[in-house]
């Protein structure tokens, strides 16, 4: 039986240091706490979570800019600073001599953390671990990482889209030759998918990480260290595999190993994990206005995320329209997002087209959420099947620019779809902001429901 994975926001710090830290929580026994790699989030490690919860209480937080949690408020953070942001999610936690794991960027972060503040862990799994060179970080400066920003037309989605699926088949990704063939190589669609919506919720953030991984200089302690139990490991194909060789000498507590397969290199970090002391059990710890609530009705079962503003008419249930999000709209009182929509979970099997269900799962959130009354969209104009195309992924990432040009084209006409005079309706310059619509698109692609949704408020009557 698989552990069940909750999510949860914990915000950190006050004033302009404040900011919010998105965890995943899965599992029972003592606390490991996982870091990814960049530009992924927690959620790369749900997989693991659930097998490695059978052992260990699994932490996996959102490093700040990715994922969920909220970037550090400074323009150019080094490798130090993510590790230190790292130990403040660990105080605030309440975490003591907790072993971690990490994989690529996460490993450089965790063994800094380690360095800094040696105190707080019981030993790394590290599933790579740089070691560049000077040629290497001065190429990678002026190449791995060029801003992200939205563009009008959705121009910076096939970037995107082409620079993640090349990552696949060349290291580093911009440097297309048949010397930097990446071993591995693979063009599913899925899989570039769930790394470019990472990417999409990270916008210009991610590169910040990515640079202060790049950045990083060796940081192994001198041989005669005495330092917590460090295992570093790399399987064939991974790039970090040839950085074993240039580790040179370690301290007496730390081991490098190859391995074969991502699985071989999974399985020894938790043989290894299992050898490190543990801390004490620990209370989760989430924030009270934001998060995550577990709803059960006779047709759905899952997580649903909510919001509540910190003034207004925090009684009012706000739902928002189909293929939107919370994200979406202007939040005055508990906003949540619907199944099939956003961060919540999708509908088991195909969604309803009645009104019924989505009922049941609103009056669910309500009791949940202790609020009296609802305020449901209005029932949207035009055929839903062409409102809310298809965005499953493929191959040529164009149901990227297709989200992006009906996101736009909506604040133009209504239905979208019918581009002419006669549909026209008004607009200001702010509904067309490049921040809004790149939400948006985010959210249509998300929206796995939305014309089932739209369908079920259009018979609601």
């Amino acid at each position: 039986m698989t552990a069940a994975i909750t999510r949860h926001y914990l915000t950190l710090g006050s004033g302009a240091s404040k900011r919010r830290v998105h965890y995943r929580r899965a599992g029972t026994g003592p606390e490991l706490l996982l870091v990814h790699q960049s530009p992924r989030s927690g959620g790369e490690y749900e997989e693991l979570m659930q097998r490695w919860g059978a052992h260990f209480t699994c932490i996996a937080p959102d490093t700040p800019g990715f994922g969920q949690s909220e970037p550090l408020a400074k323009a150019s953070p080094d490798i130090n600073d993510y590790a230190d942001a790292i130990v403040e999610f660990i105080a605030a936690m309440g975490l003591e001599q907790v072993p971690a794991y990490g994989f690529h960027s996460g490993a450089i972060i965790l063994i800094t953390a380690l360095k800094r503040h040696p105190q707080l862990f019981s030993g790394i799994a590290a599933g790579g671990y740089c070691v560049w060179t000077e040629a290497e970080k001065a190429a990678f400066g002026a190449n791995y990482t060029p801003p992200f920003l939205p563009l009008p037309y959705g121009e910076h989605l096939v970037w995107a889209w082409n620079r993640i699926l090349e990552q696949a088949w060349f290291f580093p990704w911009y440097d297309a030759r048949n010397e930097t063939r990446m071993r591995n190589a693979h063009d599913d669609p899925a899989r570039v998918h769930d790394i470019i919506m990472e990417i999409l919720d990270a916008g210009d953030s991610f590169r910040h990480g990515y640079a202060a991984v790049l950045a990083a200089s060796r940081d192994i302690p001198p041989p005669d260290s005495f330092t917590a139990p460090v295992f570093i490991t790399a399987y064939d194909g991974d790039p970090m595999q040839a950085h074993i060789d240039r580790l040179g000498e370690m301290p007496a507590s730390w081991s490098a190993q190859k391995v074969r397969t991502p699985d071989d290199q999974t399985a020894v970090s938790l043989e290894f994990l299992q050898t490190l002391p543990t801390g004490p059990s620990i209370e989760p710890k989430a924030d009270g206005h934001q998060g995550f609530i577990t709803v059960s009705t006779p047709s759905f079962t899952g997580q649903l995320h909510w919001r509540r503003a910190a003034t207004g008419a925090q009684d009012v249930l706000q739902v928002h329209g189909p293929g939107e999000a919370l994200d979406c709209i202007a939040i005055s009182g508990t906003a949540i997002d619907l199944p099939g929509h956003g961060l919540s979970s999708p509908w088991p099997g195909e969604a309803p087209t009645d009104w019924a269900p989505w009922a049941e799962v609103i009056a669910a959130a309500r009791a949940a959420l202790g609020v009296s009354a609802v305020a449901l969209p209005p029932v949207p104009l035009g055929d839903p099947a062409r409102l809310f195309p298809d965005f499953t992924p493929d191959r040529f990432g164009a149901y990227l620019t297709r989200a992006w040009s009906i996101a736009r084209a909506r604040h133009f006409f209504a239905p979208w779809y019918e581009g002419n005079a006669a549909h026209a309706i008004p607009f200001a310059p702010e509904d067309i902001a490049l921040d809004r619509l790149a939400t948006e698109c985010r959210a249509l692609v998300r929206a796995s429901a939305a014309s089932q949704f739209a369908i079920a408020l259009q018979n609601k009557g």
